[in-house]
Parts: structure tokens; sequence; C-alpha cells
């Protein structure tokens, strides 16, 4: 069985990713992308669908493990009777190919060491041939292969490669993992030990660019290395996590892959790299953007591939069990297709951003400003799957009708503070309007609260960022009726949930229930700090800073009854709201 969500940390190099668990396990890893097919895939399965672990002989969970410092360099360490020994795992910036690099270093006494490699390509399904080649262990599959290099001497049996070994106060021993095209020679040796001293550099000298020493700096600088690694470097695209179908209610179908670039979540992601100073991030994205939404507005989709693609067709992987039963495991995503109306707002907003933190202008990207609000003033009074992607049926979601006020807020801005010339009178009136339907088919007077579409009795989380986006001042009585209605409504455990899902009341097409979402609950906080309610605010964010795992991470939700995270990990989505309200807490307005 997989270990628990909590369980797992993260390293990565910009290009993939693999999730360690606490007793020396990599039980997910795909190559050489972050949406590629997993090699280990033993957290949607168990170890026969791929994992590789290094570990003391006993077995057993780590003593601790922490990162080392600000960098995504895991150090994992075990006391046992007769010593002690530490595994440093990470992921070089990628050169030539894409490695894994392992080294166990001895710190006391002898310590009797175990390894197991169970390599499974095609998600947990395809057993490669392995054999012997210049003094390397080689794995060919199709078109993958994998090299690995270590002075250990590994044997197979039953399909996989296991090797016993001591290790000793003062040594080092590396394993090398690397990931290449089949049909091409061996790649170049990577040297273990000079890869992690450079790996350790070039985090530090990212992180240097940080200027907020903030009450809440060292979570802060946690969830921007997190979000750095999540971002695809070839490309500036950001996934929203490095996994897929990690259940949303364990046992449950809310399973879905978020192995891709959402035009929202990206950016949101957007505003938190360039509160924090990091501009070469954000324009990378920008770019980014440019070549994934060319051509017709119409054709815009809420969510591509790391490059750009469009194609992210969903399937179902029926070999592998899920995460702990929660079938059906998918892979691709179909809210690709979706009608999401906030999407242009969200991007508008971005570009803004850009500007205001002083990223050049661009010809291309006005031009794509005024396309997509063309495409907005053509379509904004149509019903929509929104934000949270409902798979039952399109509605006037209220949360969409706001963004789509928010395109036409931020283009006057961008006119008005940068001298861009456009029609600010047309734009000005087709934003009043919509400001009008929003309050008078989208606001409960009985109840003091905004809805979550329009004619619907439910709220929604996302009405919290009524306030945000400056749609209404804070202290308006429809805002602050709409955050108590929220609270009271659907934070029954104290953290919030997207909108009700409970039994006769599911309003998204699918079966069950899910956890807390941690993204709204950061979005409560928010709201209780903009009417005057910071000790509650302050309360709330520490209470989710609990939630954090020991080295600092969150998946997308969190199951109150269960006490244990739930959904994709980590996830950018709950990352970036945790940087923003700490930023606001500490009255931290960024360098721009």
């Amino acid at each position: 069985m997989p270990g628990r969500i909590e369980d797992y940390a993260l390293i990565g190099d910009c290009q993939s990713a693999a999730l360690v668990r606490t007793d020396g396990s990599i039980d997910w890893l795909c190559l050489p992308r972050f949406d590629s097919e997993a090699c280990f895939a033993a957290l949607l399965g168990d170890e026969e669908n791929g994992r590789w672990r290094i570990a003391p002989a006993g077995g057993g969970a780590a003593t601790r493990r922490r990162y080392r410092g600000d960098t995504l360099v895991l150090e994992t360490e075990w006391e046992l009777p007769g010593g002690s020994v530490r595994l440093i795992d990470f992921m070089p910036h990628r050169g030539e190919a894409p490695d894994i690099v392992r080294i166990v270093e001895g710190l006391s006494g002898e310590v009797a060491m175990a390894f197991d490699l169970r390599l499974r390509f095609g998600y947990g399904h395809r057993v490669p041939w392995m054999h012997q080649a210049d003094g390397q262990l080689a794995g060919i599959a199709g078109p993958d292969a994998i090299w690995l290099r270590s002075p250990v001497k590994v044997s197979g049996r039953e399909f996989a490669h296991t090797a016993e070994f001591t290790v000793r106060p003062g040594e080092r021993i590396p394993f090398v993992l690397t990931w290449h095209p089949s049909h091409l020679p061996a790649p170049q040796p990577v040297d273990a030990l000079r890869a992690l001293e450079e790996t350790e550099d070039e985090w530090k000298r990212w992180v240097d660019r940080f200027s907020y020493r903030g009450t809440y700096r060292d979570a802060v600088i946690r969830s921007l290395i997190t979000l750095k690694a999540l971002t695809y470097q070839p490309t500036g695209g950001i996934v929203a996590a490095p996994t897929t179908s990690l259940p949303e209610a364990v046992g449950g179908v809310r399973n879905w892959d978020y192995r891709y670039c959402w035009l929202r979540d990206a950016t949101m992601t957007l505003d938190a790299l360039l509160r924090s100073g990091f501009t070469d991030e954000a324009d990378a994205w920008r770019q980014w953007l440019l070549r994934a939404v060319a051509g017709s507005p119409e054709d815009v989709q809420i969510m591509y591939g790391v490059a750009g693609e469009r194609r992210l067709t969903e399937w179902e992987v029926g070999w592998l069990p899920g995460y702990e039963g929660s079938r059906p495991v998918r892979v691709g995503n179909a809210a690709a297709g979706q009608l999401q109306m906030d999407v242009p707002g969200e991007v508008i907003n971005s570009l803004y951003l850009a500007r205001r933190a002083g990223l050049p202008p661009a010809e291309e990207i006005a031009a794509m400003q005024e396309s997509l609000l063309d495409y907005v003033e053509r379509r904004w009074e149509e019903p929509d799957e929104g934000l949270w992607e409902i798979r039952g049926g399109r509605r006037h979601f209220v949360h969409s009708k706001l963004m789509c006020w928010v395109a036409f807020d931020r283009a006057i801005r961008i006119s008005e503070e940068f001298g861009r010339p456009g029609p600010v009178d047309h734009w000005r009136t087709l934003r009043d309007r919509i400001h009008r339907d929003i309050c008078d088919k989208g606001f409960d007077a009985v109840r003091g609260t905004f809805t979550q579409s329009y004619g619907s009795p439910d709220v929604d989380a996302a009405l919290l960022l009524i306030p945000q986006v400056g749609f209404l001042p804070a202290r308006d009585p429809r805002v602050v009726g709409t955050i108590e209605a929220v609270r009271r409504e659907l934070a029954g455990d104290g953290f919030v949930r997207r909108y009700p899902t409970h039994e006769g009341r599911a309003s998204d097409g699918l079966t069950g229930e899910e956890g807390a979402f941690l993204a709204c609950s950061f979005w409560l906080a928010d709201g209780l700090l903009a009417i005057g309610r910071e000790d509650e605010a302050r309360e709330l964010f520490e209470r989710l800073l609990s939630l954090r795992n020991d080295v600092g991470l969150l998946a997308e939700e969190y199951d109150p009854r269960a006490g244990r995270q739930v959904g994709n990990f980590p996830q950018a989505f709950s990352h970036v709201p945790l940087i923003h309200t700490a930023y606001e807490l500490d009255g931290h307005r960024g360098d721009w």
C-alpha cells in the first residue's frame, strides 16, 4: 500500500518530479516530463507497479527528514540501535538527460542497507528488459531506457533488482538513475557529489532574489520553491500538480489528472511570483501564454500541456487499482474542452499585474488582450461550467460573471495607468452592465449573500474573491453577508468546502463528497482580515499552516474527519493562496 499523502516529499528538476516516501521509497516518477507516462506508479497501486526504495535493511519510516535549507534537496535520516544513516535525494537541473541522484551517507556506527528497484514503464504496466552494459544496469521498454550507475552491485530476480550493503561513518555511496530515449547511446554519467553541490548552489541563487523577511517567511519560501519546481523550464508553463488521480475523497471517483497547465491556476501563481520579485518566471509564463492561446479566442482552452498542447484526451488506466482503491485512475483531462468564462478575466488580470511589476509591453500581448475582450463581450451572458469544472450542466455562475467584469476593469486600468489606447468608454459601459447584472441576479437579498449561480440557493467559496478583485469594498454589507454565509454553510469543520456536495444537493454532476478545499480556506482568512477580523483570520491561517506535512507541503484538500490530506500533491492552487494570505497578514505589498 502507498503511504498517506502527507508521507511524501517532492524532488524535481523543473521539468519533472518524483515523490519520496518517509520509508525511502520513490513511489511516483514520470519521465522525461511532468505529463509523461510514469515509470514508478506504486502511489496508485503497489510495489509491483514500480518503485525504488533505499532504506535500512530492517525497514520502517525515517526518524526525521528535511530539505537542505532553501533548496529542493531532501535529507531522510534513520537512527537505529547500531548506528545512523542519511539518504540524500534530489534531481539535478537538467543537462543532457533527467537524473535522480540518491546518496547514502553513513553518520555513525554501521548500518545494513537494502536496495530495491522495480521499473515499470507505461504507468506501472510494462516490465523492461534489464541487462548489464558498460558496468551499468540498463532497462529498455519501447521508447524508454533507464540507466543505473552505482558502485553497489545489484542482482535481478523476479522482475526486481535488489542489493544489500553496509555503510559506515563518513562513507557516501551514490546511485544515479538516468532516463534516455532508447534509440540513443547511453548519456554521459553524472558525478553525484558534484551534482549535489551544483544543485544546492542553483537553488540558493534563485532564493537570494527573495526579500520578504516577515513572520511567515519559512512557509512562504517553501511554497515558492514548490511553485518553481512545478514550472516546466523549457517553456515557462506551470503545472497544477505533478500527480494524477490522488482522490478528493479516499475510495471515491473524484480523481483527476493535474499534470497540465490551467490558465487560471497559472495566473494566480504568476501573481505570487511577481509579488515575491521573481519576474523572470513571470515573463517566461507570459511568453508561454502567448504561444498556447495563439489563434482565435473561440479556441482558447482552460488548460494546456506543458508545451502548449491542446489535445488532453481523458482515459482510464484500468490496470492500476488507484490510491487506496480510489478508482478510476485517469490520464488526460476532459475538462480541457469546457467553457469557463472566468479564464479570459484571469488572463487579462495577469497581464495587468505583469505591467505593474515592470514587465515591458508588447504588441502581440496587446492584440491578444483585445481579442479576449471581444470574446468576453460576445459571450459573457452565456452559462458555463465555472471554475470548479462542473460536470452537471452549464449555469450562470456568479464567479464567472465576476471575472468577466474583471476583464474589462483591468483593460481600463491598463489603458489609464500605462497609456495604452483603447475604447475605454465602451469597456466602462460593459463593465458597469456586468456589475448591475451580478448584483441584480446573483444576490439573495433575503439571506444577504451572493449565490453560486443565478437563481441557486447555494453559496460558493469562490464568492470570497469578490472583495479581492475589487468588485465591491470589503466592508460593503453584501460582502460581509457573503463571507458570513460561506463560513456558516461551507465551513462546518472549520475549513471551507468549495460548495455543497452532501447527498441530495450535489451540484457538480458527480457522486460522493470531497474534503475541505485548502485554497478556499485561505480565501476565508483573507476575507476575515479584509472585514477587520484580524485575530480570527490569523487563527485560521495558522491552523491551515499546521496542516502542512513535515516538509511544508500541501495537497489540494484536507479531510477533517480523517485528519489527512487528500487530492493531488503538492498542489500549486494551495500554496499560492498561502503566500497571498501570509503577505496580507504581514502587510507585505511586494517590491513592486
